[in-house]
């Protein structure tokens, strides 16, 4: 199995015993038929799989999250859109290929698209910059997002990248300052906006497309405000505790519902999205028609009240004090 990860080895193991069979039908065992034996491991592949993928830890998650097979955001264009037509460049810098986007039709909604785009191999990766955006990309984004609220469009992001690009050139230009312009900008289109993120969500990078009225996340993706491996440099001294700081910075999708900062998870096949992209893809433009058909049946005012609300909300807790600092009660 190419590109497997550690915790896929036993499923590699059944599938490369069943492959042997096939080749050889005649090393099956004595007392029972070949037709059986191979229904028998093919069963025993699909439990593998269910017990694995039903029971992966945060990290887990991520490894699949990572995986160089995992469909991009090009991808899910190609086989949830039709009728894209890319729009290039910031009118102000440069164009940036690590961010693409443009007119598309989901369904039978005429709808603006974009997202963060990673490479499939190292030439591919330089020319995307590995999916890090400058800030030309986030300008450029702006710029397709005001021109979807012109003409009346809704807009979908498309997010996947480990966070923005940190270079010096980055710097110069004002990453920071184009960040925070489309966080204001997107909180004010009056047009309906669903972020979906597919892979990796990683911090100002992610939200610099990030606000919406939907927030919605496959299955095996993670949103973080740091990389795990960041978080362990930081906590422990030590890159290697990024499993630990997998678990305690809950950035899986299931931690993420429970704590009410996306709205839905978007169910991917069993092994991950990269086993099947079409089924993949069908389930991200079911997710995506729902939520766009009941946004659409709002008014602009309602969706901009309610998408206010939404990011408002997040943060807050609640603090349970100790025994010994707990208030006296009234008559003790």
């Amino acid at each position: 199995m190419k590109h497997q990860l550690d915790f896929e080895k036993p499923i590699a193991e059944l599938q490369h015993k069943l492959e042997e069979l096939k080749k050889h039908p005649e090393t099956h065992s004595l007392g029972i038929s070949f037709e059986e034996e191979v229904s028998t491991i093919e069963k025993k592949i699909e439990e593998t799989k269910r017990q694995i993928f039903q029971n992966l830890s945060a990290w887990d998650r991520i490894k699949i999250a990572r995986h160089p097979k995992r469909p991009f955001t090009l991808d899910y264009i190609s086989l949830a859109f039709t009728d894209f037509s890319e729009i290039h460049g910031d009118r102000l810098f440069a164009e940036d290929r690590a961010v693409v986007g443009g007119f598309a039709t989901l369904g039978q909604h005429k709808v603006m698209v974009l997202g963060t785009q990673k490479g499939r191999d190292t030439k591919e990766n330089i020319l995307r910059n590995f999916g890090s955006a400058h800030p030309e990309g986030y300008r450029k984004a702006l710029r397709l997002m005001r021109m979807a609220d012109k003409f009346g469009l809704p807009i979908i992001t498309v997010i996947d990248t480990a966070g923005a690009y940190p270079g010096v050139g980055a710097e110069e230009r004002h990453i920071a300052e184009a960040i925070a312009v489309n966080l204001r900008e997107m909180m004010l289109f009056e047009v309906p906006i669903i972020a979906i993120v597919i892979g990796e969500g990683g911090s100002g990078g992610a939200l610099g497309i990030g606000v919406a009225d939907r927030v919605l996340i496959l299955e095996n993706a993670y949103y973080s405000v740091i990389s795990p491996e960041g978080c362990a440099a930081i906590l422990w001294k030590d890159r290697t505790a990024a499993p630990k700081a997998a678990e305690a910075l809950k950035i899986t999708a299931r931690h993420l519902e429970e704590l009410k900062l996306v709205d839905e998870i978007i169910p991917e096949p069993l092994g991950g999205a990269h086993t099947d992209p079409k089924t993949a893809a069908k389930n991200f433009k079911d997710g995506l028609l729902k939520h766009l058909e009941s946004l659409k049946a709002m008014s602009p005012r309602e969706r901009l009240k309610l998408r206010y609300e939404k990011f408002r909300t997040f943060g807050h807790f609640t603090e349970r004090l100790s025994p010994e600092t707990q208030p006296p009660t009234q008559g003790a």
